[in-house]
C-alpha cells in the first residue's frame, strides 16, 4: 500500500502558451480534460494540460493547433481536488485502478453514502454489485479503505427473516466486525455482523435518560445490546435493571457494555426467551422496545409489574396512517417529514406529543395514533384484570413519534401508567 504515496505520472497535451486556452477548450468540449490536475509548465516554457488516458485514443485536435503528448511526473493536484469529496475520491481512486475498464455502469455501483463506526465503514447492499469488482479481488477494497481512510470494510445485507431481526453483514477487509460508537456519553460495542445498530432511535434514547427513575426498578424485555438498558441505568439513575435478550451476539455485546460503563453490579441479564421469564411482581417500570410490534411481550410486562402498586410501559409499535388530504394551517408533526430508518437522524422528529389531560394537543395527534393507543390501553386493562383477579386502571401518559417510515408508517412509542383500583 505505501506505492500509493509515490506520485504515478499522467498525460498530458503541451502546447505553446499562445495554443494554451484554444487547446483547454477543445480539450473540455470532448470531455478528456483531467480536472484533478494543474496546467503545468512543460519541456522548452510549453504549457501542458492533463488529459485522461483512458480516453487518449478518441482524442482528435484540430492542426492549427500544434500540440505534443508528453508525461507528467509530479502531477499537482488541482483545487477542486483538493476539496474533493470522500465520494469523490472513491471514485477517481476506483476509475484510476480500473484504467479503460472504467465505465458509467460501473459507476452507478460506486456507492455515495455509507456508515462510519471508527475505523470500520459498513457499505451499503447495493453497492459493488458488478461481475467486474468480484475479479478484482483484495486490490479493490485495499483501493475503497485508502480513499475512505478506514482500515475495515463491511457490507450489509437485508436483514434475516428471522425473529431476532439478525443482519447480514459480509467482513471485506479486516479480521473482526467490532467497532465502538457513542450515544449520550453512553458507550456501545457490538459486532457489526452479528448485531443491528440503529442511529435512528437516538430521540428516544436522549427521552428514556430524561425520566425521572431514582429508586425504580426496570425491566427491559427486548434488551439488544443495551440502546435503552444503559440510558435507564447511566443517565435515569434507575436503581437496577433486568435486562431480556435471546440472541447470543447481543448478550455479548450487552455484557460487555454494561462492563464499558460501570453498571454490571445494577443490572441482571436473562438469555432466552423472555416469554418464559420467572420474575413476577419486581418493576416499576417496562421497556418494550421491539417493532414493529411487541405485542407478544404485553402479558409477560403484566406479570413483571409490582401488584400492589403498578407502574408505566414503553411501548413500542409501528402504527399505519392512511393518507389523507393537507389541510390548511394545520399543525403538523415533525415526524411527518422524518426519514426512513438508517437514514440522517437530523431528519426526525425532535418534539413529543402529549396526549391526555388538559393540555392535550388535540390537532397535533393523528386518529390513528390516537385510537391505536387506546385500544392497546384497554388490551393492557383486560390482561392486567385477568392476571391479578381485580380492577386496574390504565392511563395514556404520553405517545412519542420516534421517526416515520415510509409510506405512511410512524414508530411511536406509548406511555402507559397502569395501577390497580382501590377498593372503597
Amino acid at each position: 500500500m505505501e506505492a500509493r504515496d509515490v506520485p504515478i505520472p499522467i498525460p498530458a497535451l503541451a502546447t505553446e502558451p499562445r495554443f494554451a486556452q484554444r487547446l483547454r477548450e477543445r480539450l473540455e468540449e470532448v470531455q478528456i480534460l483531467d480536472r484533478r490536475y494543474q496546467l503545468q509548465e512543460g519541456p522548452g516554457g510549453r504549457v501542458a494540460l492533463p488529459v485522461l488516458e483512458e480516453k487518449l485514443s478518441q482524442l482528435w485536435v484540430p492542426q492549427e493547433i500544434p500540440c505534443g503528448l508528453v508525461w507528467i511526473q509530479d502531477p499537482v493536484p488541482s483545487r477542486a481536488a483538493r476539496r474533493r469529496t470522500p465520494a469523490q475520491k472513491l471514485r477517481d481512486e476506483l476509475r484510476q485502478l480500473l484504467g479503460e475498464k472504467w465505465s458509467e455502469e460501473l459507476e452507478c455501483d460506486v456507492p455515495r453514502a455509507w456508515q462510519r463506526h471508527g475505523d470500520l465503514v459498513l457499505l451499503s447492499e447495493d453497492s459493488f454489485r458488478a461481475a467486474l469488482w468480484e475479479r478484482l479481488g483484495p486490490a479493490l477494497w485495499e483501493t475503497v479503505a485508502s480513499a475512505l481512510g478506514a482500515r475495515r470494510l463491511d457490507r450489509r445485507g437485508r436483514v434475516l427473516p428471522d425473529r431476532m431481526r439478525s443482519p447480514s453483514v459480509t467482513l471485506l477487509l479486516g479480521q473482526d466486525g467490532w467497532v465502538e460508537h457513542v450515544d449520550n456519553g453512553i458507550r456501545y460495542t457490538f459486532d457489526v455482523t452479528k448485531c443491528m445498530f440503529s442511529p435512528g432511535n437516538i430521540t428516544e434514547k436522549l427521552r428514556v435518560a430524561s425520566l425521572p427513575c431514582s429508586g425504580e426498578v426496570l425491566v427491559d424485555l427486548y434488551a439488544g445490546i443495551g440502546y435503552f438498558t444503559l440510558p435507564y441505568l447511566v443517565h435515569a439513575a434507575a436503581a437496577f435493571a433486568h435486562a431480556c435478550e435471546w440472541n447470543s451476539h447481543a448478550v455479548e455485546a450487552l455484557r460487555k457494555n454494561l462492563v464499558l460503563n460501570g453498571v454490571q453490579d445494577r443490572c441482571c441479564v436473562h438469555h432466552g426467551d423472555n416469554r418464559q421469564l420467572e420474575l413476577r411482581d419486581v418493576a416499576d417500570r417496562v421497556n418494550l422496545g421491539l417493532i414493529p410490534s411487541s405485542e407478544e411481550g404485553w402479558p409477560v410486562a403484566c406479570r413483571v409489574l409490582k401488584k400492589a402498586t403498578g407502574g408505566v410501559l414503553h411501548i413500542h409499535h409501528n402504527v399505519e396512517t392512511l393518507p389523507t388530504p393537507a389541510m390548511p394551517q394545520t399543525p403538523v408533526l415533525l415526524a411527518e417529514q422524518g426519514s426512513p430508518e438508517g437514514a440522517d437522524p437530523d431528519g426526525e422528529a425532535q418534539h413529543p406529543t402529549e396526549v391526555g389531560g388538559k393540555d392535550t394537543l388535540g390537532p397535533r395527534i393523528r386518529p390513528e395514533w390516537q385510537r391505536w393507543a387506546e385500544a392497546t390501553a384497554a388490551r393492557i386493562r383486560g390482561l392486567l384484570a385477568e392476571l391479578h383477579g381485580q380492577p386496574w386502571c390504565t392511563s395514556i401518559l404520553h405517545i412519542e413519534v420516534v421517526k416515520s417510515y415510509a409510506p405512511h408508517v410512524h414508530h411511536l412509542v406509548l406511555d402507559l401508567e397502569c395501577r390497580p383500583t382501590l377498593p372503597t
